[in-house]
């Protein structure tokens, strides 16, 4: 097995670090504090952002590494929804509902969360940990849909991959909305001479909010400098396998969706360095619109896999 791996503490929290035998890459996951991906590093630099870091993140506080978005990424137009003839309301106090600057429900419920309990990996694969959502009541109280989760992650090379299993193993159909937000830098670059490579998909119109107005266009791939550029946009028509990429000076950071990722949402702020190529099984909003939603029957399995490679940039 070419990914090793061993027990850490990051923040006094425990945390499993996969290390890579033939390079020198490492990856580090906290079970307890929501699966979250919470370092990668390559040579000893940290291509992950932090964001206050693992403590706030597991007081619910705002995302950062490698966090999934469940059972909704990025945002919903409001505080109910209706899936399959099942309506939902969400409890407005609720704390395990973070809200954007409109007020807005984002990165679903479980930020942090407690409830992952590290398991038997797979062969093939150097870490698992699951979490059995329907054993909650105060998540079915927001997204009444009772499923299990499973996420298992290897280390091979340059490569992290990360494959998140849904199992709807209640008597409904489950609607199928997770993500990923990966947050990325390069530690040793200033941002402006980022350069940044995006496939050809469609690029979803954006309201105020910035929640899709139904309205896309084709957009042809694209390649060029980040400099003073700003992202917060919605596409969808990803292809399996589509890559998308961060590099500069000397490294190359290609995030691949490699299947069961059809959306995606590119996120660069002003004043921040870091940028999201962020894996999403549906559009933002999803749940409320029920645009490219999947309802997984009961008794079925939907796997999304996305992967991470960190390369020497070509001189």
């Amino acid at each position: 097995m070419e990914h090793l791996t061993a027990p850490t503490r990051i923040e006094g929290y425990d945390a499993v670090r996969l290390r890579s035998s033939s390079a020198h890459l490492t990856a580090t996951f906290v079970p307890g504090v929501g699966m979250v991906g919470a370092s990668l590093r390559d040579r000893g630099a940290e291509l992950l952002y932090a964001n206050g870091g693992l403590h706030r993140y597991a007081r619910g506080g705002s995302t950062m590494g490698i966090p999934l978005l469940h059972p909704w990424a990025n945002r919903l137009a409001g505080d109910a929804y209706r899936v399959n003839g099942t309506a939902v309301r969400l409890e407005p106090a609720s704390p395990l509902i973070q809200r954007d600057g409109h007020g807005l429900p984002i990165h679903g419920l479980l930020n942090g969360s407690p409830r992952w309990t590290q398991t038997i990996a797979p062969d093939g694969w150097a870490l698992s940990a699951e979490l059995d959502f329907g054993a909650h009541r105060d998540l079915l109280a927001a997204f009444p849909f009772p499923h299990r989760l499973r996420i298992d992650v290897a280390l091979r090379r340059r490569t992290l991959t990360v494959r998140t299993t849904l199992t709807a193993d209640g008597e409904h159909a489950v609607p199928v909305a997770f993500g990923f937000h990966p947050y990325l830098r390069l530690p040793d670059l200033a941002r402006d001479r980022w350069h940044v490579e995006l496939p050809g998909m469609r690029h979803l119109e954006l309201d105020a909010r910035s929640l899709p107005t139904g309205a896309s266009r084709s957009m042809r791939a694209q390649a060029g400098r980040l400099g003073s550029r700003t992202f917060d946009d919605g596409y969808v028509d990803v292809p399996p396998g589509a890559e998308f990429v961060l590099s500069g000076g000397a490294r190359r950071i290609v995030v691949r969706f490699d299947e069961g990722f059809p959306a995606a949402q590119v996120f660069a702020p002003s004043g921040l360095d870091v940028i999201c190529f962020e894996p999403m099984t549906a559009p933002t909003n999803a749940l409320v619109t029920g645009e490219r939603l999947t309802l997984l029957r009961p008794g079925a399995r939907y796997s999304a896999t996305f992967s991470v490679t960190v390369d020497r940039a070509a001189r």
